[in-house]
């Protein structure tokens, strides 16, 4: 017990692999031990029956011969009729001690049986190491008769046998180590592949070769695959469908509102038209960023690349400023990776007022990070503010602008490009959101 819990001295193995090895193991140990068990029991029985069966036949042959020779005969005769498991003496023995356990009750039973009852009977055991008993009797001439038994116990076992176990038992359990290995190597494969599973990205298929279940799994994950890859891009078509669709009617309303007379209602017109107009070019910029295939991947120079983005905000009056010294170059593709970071740039300085750019490189890796002092967002929505629509109240409201697809933009094109964002708060206030290019 430790600090009144019960200590657990052993412990179910975490993975599938092994807990089937486990189990194989320890029935192939269990078995081998009830078959070695076995084996024991039968040998043991053997050399009892054997025994039993030799005093049972020989002894009343051998006490009947020994009877009927003279007195001055019977030396002559006593080491012929001997056997492994007992021999004849002549006379009282040795002394012993009276044995009433079930093994010499049925040895004396059996002799007694043999010999008709004929002979008067008494066991006794002889004190040793070995176990060892003496049947005494008097013979017709009144003469002591003593056999002198030793219990066979269990055959001696071929010094050989052992190995042939042992390489038994390794044998089996490579056997078991190469079927579990077989069983489970699919499901890792499995495993991996939901792991990487990405329908907006086209890569190789599960492969779908092995036993029929292995198969049939392998074909279910790929079509599965495949329908959520045609929902999500049916879903893609119908957000374009219906933002390019509303621009036309937005345009109509956008023309009657400015022939309309000047008052406040208009003004408020053209704005929510103004927003709508936003929203609707938001959700086809969303649904354009899924088919980011277009473009080619080319090696861009870092630092000029960040510096012309930089500028770029500069120019208009934007507190975009670049941390540290860029270098190196990276193969990517260009306008998606721009419209990413200017993203980024436009929540941070819609929250912020500044932002900042800084290049690092990590595990191999290119991490391009923009950096604000904003209000940051609660440590439970930073997942929920990657997905379309999703808005923050109240500090990111409507009042500000945007439409919650900014970010869930930043990581449609960065999967485009085979690159990831994230997005954390950052150390003394505001957020850092990254791109980390592969």
């Amino acid at each position: 017990m430790t600090g009144g819990k019960p200590i657990r001295l052993l412990t179910w193995p975490s993975t599938l692999r092994a807990r089937i090895f486990f189990i194989l193991l320890v029935g192939l140990a269990v078995a081998y031990g009830l078959s070695f068990a076995v084996l024991y029991l039968e040998r043991y029985i053997s050399a009892k029956a054997v025994m039993l069966g030799t005093l049972e036949k020989d002894v009343a042959t051998s006490i009947a011969v020994l009877d009927r020779l003279p007195v001055n005969e019977r030396e002559n005769f006593i080491d012929w009729l001997s056997r492994g498991s007992y021999r004849f003496v002549l006379g009282e023995g040795l002394k012993g001690v009276p044995d009433t356990s079930p093994r010499s009750a049925e040895i004396l039973s059996r002799i007694e049986e043999a010999v008709g009852h004929r002979f008067p009977l008494r066991i006794e055991a002889i004190p040793g190491d070995v176990v060892r008993l003496q049947v005494h009797l008097t013979l017709s001439d009144g003469n002591p008769l003593t056999i002198d038994i030793t219990p066979r116990g269990v055959m001696p076992v071929a010094d050989w046998l052992p190995y042939v176990f042992f390489l038994q038992m390794v044998l089996l359990v490579l056997c078991a180590w190469l079927a579990v290995r077989q069983t489970i190597r699919p499901l890792g494969a499995l495993a991996a592949a939901a792991d990487a599973l990405d329908p907006s990205r086209p890569g190789p298929a599960l492969s779908e070769a092995g036993p029929s279940e292995v198969a049939h799994a392998a074909r279910a994950f790929n079509a599965m695959r495949e329908r959520i890859a045609h929902y999500l891009e049916e879903r893609v078509q119908i957000l374009a469908a219906i933002s390019h669709d509303l621009q036309t009617p937005i345009t109509r309303m956008r023309l009657r509102a400015d022939l309309a007379d000047d008052s406040p209602e208009k003004d408020k017109l053209v704005s929510d038209l103004g927003e709508v107009e936003r929203l609707v070019q938001e959700g086809i910029a969303y649904a354009r960023s899924s088919h980011g295939h277009g473009e080619n991947a080319s090696r861009i120079d870092l630092p000029s690349f960040i510096d012309s983005i930089a500028y770029d905000y500069q120019d208009t009056g934007k507190a975009v400023t670049v941390l540290g010294a860029v270098q190196g170059t990276v193969v990517t593709k260009r306008h998606a990776l721009r419209r990413i970071l200017t993203n980024f740039l436009d929540n941070a300085l819609k929250f912020a007022g500044s932002a900042e750019i800084g290049v690092e490189r990590r595990d191999g890796y290119v991490v391009i990070k923009v950096l604000d002092r904003g209000p940051g967002i609660p440590e439970n929505r930073l997942e929920a503010a990657m997905q379309p629509f999703f808005r923050l109240e109240p500090s990111r409201n409507r009042e500000t602008g945007g439409t919650g697809l900014g970010l869930a933009i930043a990581q449609q094109l960065a999967t485009t490009i085979g690159a990831s964002v994230r997005i954390y708060n950052r150390v003394g206030g505001g957020l850092v959101a990254e791109v980390t290019l592969r």
